[in-house]
């Protein structure tokens, strides 16, 4: 099983990149062609560092929903970094695409 295939990122199409350590949570969209982060939330910023971690999670996605949208930016292509799609990642695509992102 091929876990870590590179999700292609576009400049009208910008990658989500999900990064999990074992206390917090980073999300970063990210356009390669500039090299340069447009967005990004984590579980260090005050707001969103305490709680059940799926929870934790869904705020995250919801921040990053709302940033994104705020920047102009609806599609993205989602990178789970290798990380199965279950849990603290299912909830941040699932949080983030009911706040209006599209991936």
């Amino acid at each position: 099983v091929l876990l870590f295939l590179q999700v292609e990122g576009t400049p009208k199409r910008p990658r989500l990149c999900v990064f999990r350590s074992n206390k917090h949570i980073y999300v970063q969209v990210i356009d390669y062609t500039k090299m340069h982060t447009l967005a990004a939330a984590s579980t260090m910023q005050v707001d969103y560092s305490s709680g059940p971690t799926i929870e934790v999670a869904k705020k995250i996605g919801e921040a990053i929903a709302k940033s994104c949208l705020e920047k102009g930016i609806t599609k993205v292509a989602f990178d789970r970094g290798g990380y199965p799609y279950h849990r603290r990642v299912e909830a941040i695509a699932d949080a983030a695409r009911e706040n209006g992102l599209q991936f």
